[in-house]
């Protein structure tokens, strides 16, 4: 699997998280101090996420790092 899959493996995992929440982007965005369109390029696999963003992520999703990244 190269970076460009894992990222798409990771923003899926994001999106799934997010919608069984029923949280919107603009809404998740709010939570982790971030914009709609930059929650939008991560849960699309466009650009990387940081550890501090993916922690913040987490957090606003209420879980653990490492059970958004499946690969």
């Amino acid at each position: 699997m190269d970076i460009e899959q894992k990222r798409q493996v990771l923003g899926s995992a994001i999106r799934q998280r997010r919608e069984k929440q029923g949280l919107s982007q603009e809404k998740l965005a709010l939570m982790v101090g971030s914009s709609k369109s930059h929650i939008w390029r991560i849960e699309t696999g466009r650009v990387g996420v940081g550890i501090d963003d993916l922690s913040r992520i987490a957090d606003a999703l209420d879980t653990e790092v490492r059970e958004l990244l499946t690969f």
